[in-house]
């Protein structure tokens, strides 16, 4: 099988994550830009790959002519390299959050539709064993249909450095991943949003660090985000810790634990008797960023298109900017795509 070619946007710390899966997957990577050209060669040389340095990323498109673009740069740069790599006919995979703005991430869907090329997001925890044996425990329907959703994020992190000074650290830094796996978990998608963003007594943070979220879902469902980046004590996972409450019972995904769950199994008396139910196994071999990367090449070898796909992947991204729209009027607001 011929090897794809790649070129890395982006020498930061996250692409320490992806040098290896590539690797891995023989993927030929035919350059490395960056805007700090030290970077660049650093991690050239860090992973002993045979291509060049530069930081000009459109003459390096012209000159490497990749297959794909593994987008790495933070996220006010995602529009910019995104719609450059695909109007120069590359397909992109890019990390998350989509954009840094509503207005950015339709462009880039509109950009990845003219070129006829795949974006997709690398929504990374999507390839995770517990949340791949939770969802298809939910779509197997052993709780029954799905009705309620809640998610606790509670991690006392100490960042430093620019998150300390971002207006919303919590939900426009974290919580796209928690709202991103409630739309994986469930198969649901986002309608509307009451949401309340706020900065705790105590906080080291300039902006708002915790926020309390109710989204309304298609299928009638309910899901209930609380989460806070400046919480001491009993952190839950950072994941976060998750129920799942269906008509027949309810499952539990705490502490990156495999999921757990009960189901009612008599009738009769003020409280059902209930039986445990055991998940089906994980079937993921690889997981986090070499599973996103997984998809792409499946796309590129078999046409497969990624779950992560722009075009739905910008639900998970306008729940985000929902929720700060919502706290900012104190009501709810509809999440528009």
């Amino acid at each position: 099988m011929a090897k794809h070619r790649a070129v890395v946007v982006g020498a930061g710390s996250i692409s320490n994550a992806w040098f290896p899966p590539l690797a891995a997957e023989k993927v030929d990577v035919a350059a490395v830009v960056d805007l700090d050209l030290h970077a660049a060669r650093r991690q050239i040389a860090r992973y002993a790959l045979d291509c060049p340095a530069s930081t000009d990323l459109a003459a390096t498109l012209r000159k490497a002519r990749p297959d794909f673009v593994v987008d790495l740069t933070v996220p006010e740069a995602h529009c910019a390299v995104t719609c450059r790599a695909l109007r120069a006919g590359c397909h992109v995979i890019g990390e998350k959050p989509m954009a840094s703005s509503m207005a950015e991430a339709r462009r880039m869907v509109r950009a990845a539709e003219k070129a006829g090329r795949m974006y997709m997001v690398s929504q990374s925890r999507r390839w995770d064993p517990v949340h791949e044996a939770a969802r298809r425990a939910l779509a197997g329907g052993r709780v029954g249909p799905v009705t309620t959703v809640n998610c606790d994020f509670y991690i006392g992190a100490h960042f430093g450095g620019f998150r300390d000074e971002m207006p919303s650290p919590l939900i426009l830094d974290m919580a796209i991943h928690h709202f991103d796996l409630a739309r994986f978990l469930t198969g649901a998608d986002p309608l509307a949003v009451y949401a309340r963003e706020f900065n705790p007594r105590g906080s080291w943070y300039r902006g708002d660090a915790a926020a309390s979220c109710i989204f309304e879902m298609t299928g009638g469902v309910v899901f209930t985000y609380r989460g806070s980046w400046c919480a001491e004590g009993c952190p839950t996972s950072w994941n976060g810790d998750w129920r799942f409450v269906g008509t027949r019972g309810t499952l539990i995904c705490e502490q990156d634990r495999p999921p757990r769950g009960q189901v009612v199994s008599g009738r009769g008396g003020f409280s059902r008797k209930l039986r445990p139910i055991e998940p089906p196994p994980a079937r993921l071999k690889h997981a986090g960023m070499h599973g996103a990367l997984r998809a792409m090449l499946a796309f590129l070898r078999a046409g497969r298109t990624p779950q992560t796909q722009c075009r739905d992947n910008i639900k998970s991204l306008a729940m985000v900017f929902a929720v700060i729209d919502s706290s900012r009027r104190r009501r709810r607001v509809p999440v528009r795509a």
